[in-house]
């Protein structure tokens, strides 16, 4: 499996009205985290020819986070098979190391010509694993 690690840290607007971060805002970093990964690994032609859509969240949220926290987040795809591809991404407490929490998303490989589901390509595959 191939990492993708980046840091962010916990600003006014990811607060919910207990002073963590909003549990949508994860779901966003999940997102986000995972295009970053997709954008710095493949090649400029799969970036022309595909897009990933979202087909399941299951978020596990283990410790909150809090204004100005750092947090180390992880990303790596876990297996592939079809269309489909399951993405493992965990954040942690860049101080405590602790988990805060651990998602897995199931993704799907689209044409950009057809905008049907593709079968996910061994090149693709071989990127990630």
């Amino acid at each position: 499996m191939k990492y993708y690690t980046t840091t962010l840290e916990v600003e006014h607007e990811d607060l919910d009205a207990l002073n963590h971060v909003n549990n949508v805002r994860y779901v966003q970093w999940v997102q986000d985290v995972a295009g970053a990964h997709w954008n710095s690994m493949a090649t400029s032609e799969m970036k022309k020819r595909y897009f990933w859509v979202v087909i399941r969240h299951t978020v596990d949220y283990k410790s909150p986070a809090q204004l100005h926290d750092f947090i180390n987040v992880r990303t790596f795809v876990e297996k592939s098979e079809g269309a489909t591809s399951t993405r493992i991404v965990e954040m942690f407490n860049s101080e405590t190391d602790k988990l805060i929490m651990r998602a897995e998303t199931i993704w799907c490989l689209i044409s950009r010509r057809s905008k049907r589901p593709v079968r996910i390509t061994d090149e693709i595959v071989k990127l990630f694993n």
